[in-house]
């Protein structure tokens, strides 16, 4: 899918995992304040497998000295009703990037909405900016192309 040029970059937007848990952990930090900004301006994508790493991590016993378990609870139930769902279809699932194979989920997550911005603290997805349409940024890039206007 091709991505809207309608849109600005962010209207729709991926974030990993790590990002929202950084977000999470640290609201003074990068991550967070990235993350208060693209929901200010647009949606964060998800599909039913970068959602379902999210759930399987944020419950993991490390976090339990930082983070409630209503405020986990609360973290998901609000990205489940705010995300912009996707579907990704069997050709894009078959597509394969990332040195780790789970990392391609947020591809496909991206491909499969058409956006042109996955965010991520990841070297394995970081190292493949660009990909094709997709500008793959770390949060303090993303933070810099939203501060410069976009």
């Amino acid at each position: 899918m091709r991505a809207d040029p309608s849109l600005p970059p962010y209207a729709l937007v991926v974030v990993d995992t790590n990002v929202l848990l950084s977000a999470a952990l640290v609201r003074s930090g990068t991550a967070a304040l990235l993350v208060d900004r693209l929901l200010a301006h647009g949606k964060l994508v998800v599909s039913e497998v970068t959602f379902a790493e999210m759930e399987s991590r944020i419950w993991k016993p490390k976090f339990d000295r930082y983070l409630s378990m209503e405020t986990r609870r609360t973290i998901l139930r609000e990205l489940n009703a705010s995300a912009f769902w996707v579907d990704v279809p069997d050709p894009i699932t078959q597509q394969h990037h990332s040195r780790d194979p789970n990392d391609d989920a947020f591809i496909h997550a991206a491909k499969a909405a058409g956006v042109t911005r996955l965010v991520s603290g990841d070297d394995d997805l970081l190292c493949l900016d660009p990909l094709g349409e997709l500008r793959i940024l770390s949060p303090r890039d993303a933070l810099g192309e939203l501060g410069a206007g976009s």
